[in-house]
């Protein structure tokens, strides 16, 4: 660290994390082969990761050396509520992808974070996100035949009516 920068909020969490996340890939890197020898699989993501923890103890012991700012928080300067609420959606999302299917969770996400972010009203969150996941549908699932997670929507059934309904299907 250069002389009299200070440490921000939440700097050397992020670096301890840094730390133990490459301890844990060394961990992985040495269960490919163990280190048998320099021309071993493991040999060269062992080099990489031990290159990374000793980089990140070093940055680690250097921050834990810095004074902290008095003038930030980690609250208003690092991790707003926006990017709170961002990151609890896309895990959300994540986990009801496979339950809900694509359509109703990517709904719920752009709905959310639409009405969240840009404070409109919900008329037109809702209106939004169902234009934007029909556009998304018709693009990648239709043109495209891209396969997303059905969910407890009946999608096929609704696809075989519509080839029915235009002839599609006979």
């Amino acid at each position: 660290m250069r002389e009299g920068q200070t440490r921000r909020p939440g700097e050397a969490v992020f670096v301890a994390f840094l730390a133990l996340a490459s301890l844990g890939l060394l961990i992985k890197a040495y269960g490919i082969a163990g280190f048998e020898a320099l021309s071993s699989p493991g040999a060269l993501p062992m080099a990489a990761a031990a290159v990374m923890l000793v980089s990140a103890l070093v940055i680690l012991v250097q921050t834990m050396q810095a004074p902290v700012t008095k003038d930030e928080t980690v609250r208003e300067h690092i991790l707003p509520i926006a990017v709170v609420v961002a990151i609890i959606a896309i895990t959300a999302y994540a986990f009801l992808l496979q339950p809900l299917g694509f359509l109703i969770t990517s709904f719920l996400f752009l709905a959310v974070l639409i009405r969240v972010l840009s404070g409109r009203s919900l008329f037109f969150c809702v209106w939004s996100s169902a234009l934007c996941v029909l556009l998304i549908y018709v693009v990648f699932r239709i043109i495209f035949t891209v396969l997303m997670p059905e969910g407890i929507v009946p999608e096929r059934e609704i696809l075989a009516w519509l080839g029915r309904l235009f002839g599609g299907a006979r």
